[in-house]
């Protein structure tokens, strides 16, 4: 299906991204592989010791925003609660290089997905808004 047609929902309307991530499983898959590359990439190892040694709640939380700021449901709300993103990493020490390293990770992450490429495009460049709230230095 081609967004851009005229009549076709395009990425971002409703949940027109979530489906065309494959919904819960495919996001879940996107996750995993995003943090396979933030524990493999050498540029990735200052953002990879601000998380916990067990990922699994990273994971979780992640998947879980994923999925409501897709449009799909909004579960990271219902087993965490609302959340700000700058709040949520306001502990952390997040400047460009740290930004920039986690775009490097979902960049890799989004190659080996089964989605269309204006998709993947489209998902990178949406996705580089929250991590750029996540910067708090310079």
């Amino acid at each position: 299906m081609k967004i851009s047609e005229p009549g076709q929902r395009r990425y971002g309307d409703d949940d027109t991204s979530f489906i065309t991530a494959g919904g819960e499983a495919g996001i879940a898959r996107l996750v995993d592989d995003f943090y396979d590359q933030m524990e493999s990439l050498p540029d990735a190892a200052g953002i990879r010791a601000m998380h916990p040694d067990d990922l699994a709640e990273s994971r979780d939380k992640l998947a879980r925003f994923l999925c409501g700021w897709l449009g799909g449901p909004k579960l990271y709300r219902e087993k965490y609660g609302p959340i700000s993103i700058p709040s949520a990493h306001a502990h952390l020490a997040v400047g460009s290089s740290e930004r920039d390293a986690w775009l490097l990770c979902m960049r890799k992450a989004l190659v080996s997905q089964p989605w269309p490429e204006d998709f993947k495009d489209y998902l990178l460049r949406a996705l580089s808004v929250p991590a750029e709230r996540c910067r708090n230095r310079d």
